[in-house]
C-alpha cells in the first residue's frame, strides 16, 4: 500500500521538525511548504491526502491560500492551525470549509489523531469491522456444525445477516468471499436441517416453529381479540436482510414491539405460502376444505386471486367479526389511493395490503438487463430495495399512521435467493415451472441434489395426480431441463429465484410495530 501524502504549510517550518520526523516514522509522507504560493503550486502538481496549513502566514494568508486550494481541490481534507482562538478566524475558516483546526502549540498526538479522523476514517472502521469478523468466524463455524433447533439456525442467520450488512461498504473482496463460503456452508447445514425436520414437523404439530399458516392465529388475532386497530403490511418477497436496511427509516416514527424470523411452508412461493398465511391453513388442506379456492399448478388462471376469501374464511373460522379490509398493491397509483384514504381506513379493525414491488423487482432483474445492472448482487438488490421504500407509497403510508394509535405488522411470504448451481431434472410436460421446486408425477434427479417428497400429504401438499410428488432445489441450485440445457442454466445464473429450501427463503421476517412516543 502506497503511504500516505501530507502536505504541511508554516513559514516557521523549521520549528516543526520534530513533528515531521515522528510522522514519518509512523509511515506518512510529508512535504512541506513556507508560504501560501509554494502550496497552490504545489497542489496543482502532487496529489496529497491531507494538507496542514499554518493561518498566520507572511504574503498569502492561511485564509487565503485555503479559498485557492478548494478551488484546485475542493474534497481534500484542510486542517488549520492557529495561534489565535479568535472566533471570526475560525468561523470564516469553517466558513471555507476547513476539516479541521488546531491550535498550537500543538503535540505529535493531536496530528497523528487529526489524520486519522480525516484521512479516509472508513479504513479505520473498515480494519475494525473485518477484524471484528474475523474474531468470529470460528465460533461461528462451530455454531453452524452444532445446530439441532430451528431457534439455533435463526441465530446463526441473524449473525449472518448482521455481518453481510456491517462488511457491505468495505472493499476487502477476500474477506467477503469469506462470508459468502460462511454463508453457503450455513446453508448446507440448513437443508440438511429442514430435510431431516420438515416431516415431523406435521406429525408433531407441537414441535414445529411458527410458521406460514400459524401467523394470524397466533399473532395478528390476539391483538385484534385486545381491541387493536392492525394494519398487515405483506411485502412480497422481503428478505430479512433487506427488512434490516429499510428499517432505520421506519425507527425515525415507529418503534419495535417485537421482531421474529419465522419459517415459511414449502414451496417457498406465493401461491402455497401466502394463501397459507391468508388461509391459516397448509395448501392440502385450503384444497380440501374450499376446492373453489385453490388451483394446482397445472391449472390455468391466477393462484392468489382468492387471498381475501381465504381471509374471510380465517376470521370466521375464528369467529372474528370485526370490520376488515383487504387489498393487494401492485402500482403506484394503488398505493398512493390507499394513502389518501386513510381516514377511513381508520374506521376498519383490521387493514390487510399486499405490496409486490420486491417481488416484482426479482423476477424483472431476470429478464431486464437494466435491472440486472441495477440489482446485479445482494448489496445492489438491497439498495434499489432501500430507493423504492424510501420513495413509495408504502413508507407514505407508515408515516401517516404514525399519529393513530395502531399496531403495524410488516412480515412477507418468503424470501428469494441467488442461484448459481444448475441440477439436471427429467419431467413431463405438465411439471411445474419454478426453478426452486418442481411438482408433477415423472420426476427423474439426482436424490442428493434435492428434497425429495414422494408423498405430498406428509407435508400437507394437494396433488393434483396419484403419483404426484414435489423436489426442492437446496442452498443456491436450481432445476433445469435438459432441452436447451447451457442456455437456460446460463440465462438464470446469479439470478434471484424462490420456491426452494435456503435459510434467505424460509427464515423470514415478522414485526410488530407500535407509535413513537
Amino acid at each position: 500500500m502506497s503511504k500516505l501524502k501530507i502536505l504541511w504549510t508554516d513559514d516557521e517550518i523549521d520549528v516543526l521538525r520534530p513533528h515531521i520526523i515522528f510522522l514519518e516514522h509512523k509511515g506518512f509522507e510529508v512535504t512541506t511548504s513556507t508560504n501560501g504560493i509554494d502550496t497552490i503550486e504545489l497542489v496543482n502538481n502532487e496529489y496529497f491526502d491531507i494538507i496542514f496549513l499554518d493561518e498566520m502566514m507572511p504574503g498569502l494568508s492561511g485564509l487565503e491560500t485555503l479559498d485557492k486550494i478548494k478551488k484546485i481541490i475542493p474534497d481534500t481534507p484542510v486542517v488549520m492551525i492557529t495561534k489565535s482562538e479568535e472566533e471570526n478566524i475560525m468561523d470564516n475558516a469553517i466558513g471555507a470549509k476547513i476539516s479541521d483546526y488546531l491550535i498550537k502549540p500543538i503535540n505529535p498526538n493531536q496530528i497523528l489523531l487529526t489524520i486519522k479522523k480525516n484521512i479516509n476514517p472508513q479504513h479505520l472502521i473498515s480494519k475494525k469491522t473485518i477484524s471484528n469478523y474475523q474474531s468470529v468466524f470460528n465460533k461461528i463455524s462451530s455454531e453452524i456444525n452444532n445446530s439441532i433447533s430451528f431457534s439455533d439456525w435463526v441465530n446463526i442467520y441473524k449473525k449472518l445477516v448482521y455481518w453481510d450488512l456491517e462488511l457491505n461498504d468495505q472493499n476487502d473482496k477476500s474477506i467477503n468471499e469469506v462470508l459468502m463460503m460462511q454463508m453457503t456452508e450455513a446453508n448446507k447445514g440448513f437443508a440438511k436441517f429442514i430435510k431431516e425436520n420438515y416431516i415431523n414437523w406435521f406429525e408433531d404439530t407441537n414441535k414445529r416453529p411458527l410458521m406460514s399458516p400459524n401467523l394470524f392465529k397466533d399473532r395478528v388475532l390476539p391483538l385484534l381479540n385486545k381491541g387493536e386497530k392492525v394494519f398487515v403490511l405483506v411485502i412480497d418477497c422481503l428478505r430479512y436482510d433487506q427488512w434490516k436496511i429499510i428499517y432505520p427509516l421506519i425507527k425515525e416514527h415507529f418503534k419495535i414491539d417485537s421482531e421474529e424470523l419465522f419459517c415459511s411452508i414449502l414451496p417457498t412461493t406465493t401461491q402455497y405460502s401466502r394463501n397459507s398465511i391468508f388461509a391459516g391453513l397448509m395448501p392440502y388442506d385450503i384444497d380440501k376444505l374450499y376446492p373453489q379456492l385453490w388451483l394446482n399448478d397445472e391449472d390455468a388462471g391466477g393462484k392468489n386471486q382468492s387471498e381475501e376469501k381465504l381471509l374471510e374464511k380465517q376470521l370466521g373460522r375464528f369467529s372474528i367479526n370485526i370490520k376488515h379490509n383487504y387489498e393487494k398493491i401492485t402500482n403506484l397509483q394503488a398505493g398512493e389511493k390507499i394513502v389518501n384514504n386513510i381516514s377511513n381506513l381508520l374506521n376498519n379493525d383490521l387493514n390487510v395490503f399486499v405490496y409486490n414491488y420486491i417481488d416484482m423487482l426479482s423476477h424483472a432483474r431476470t429478464d431486464v438487463d437494466a435491472i440486472k445492472e441495477l440489482a446485479n448482487d445482494e448489496p445492489a438488490y438491497r439498495s434499489v430495495t432501500l430507493s423504492w421504500f424510501k420513495h413509495s407509497s408504502l413508507f407514505a403510508l407508515i408515516k401517516k399512521l404514525k399519529d393513530k394509535n395502531v399496531k403495524i405488522i410488516i412480515t412477507t411470504d418468503h424470501g428469494t435467493k441467488k442461484v448459481k448451481t444448475p441440477i439436471k431434472v427429467i419431467a413431463d410436460k405438465n411439471t411445474s415451472t419454478n426453478l426452486r421446486y418442481k411438482n408433477g408425477k415423472n420426476l427423474n434427479y439426482k436424490e442428493k441434489d434435492v428434497f425429495a417428497i414422494n408423498n405430498p400429504e406428509s407435508i400437507r401438499l394437494p396433488k393434483s395426480h396419484i403419483s404426484t410428488k414435489y423436489i426442492f432445489a437446496t442452498n443456491n441450485s436450481y432445476l433445469v431441463y435438459p432441452n436447451n440445457y447451457n442456455y437456460y442454466a446460463n440465462y438464470y445464473n446469479n439470478t434471484f429465484q424462490h420456491g426452494g429450501i435456503s435459510m434467505e427463503e424460509m427464515l423470514i421476517p415478522f414485526i410488530q410495530l407500535s407509535a413513537n412516543k
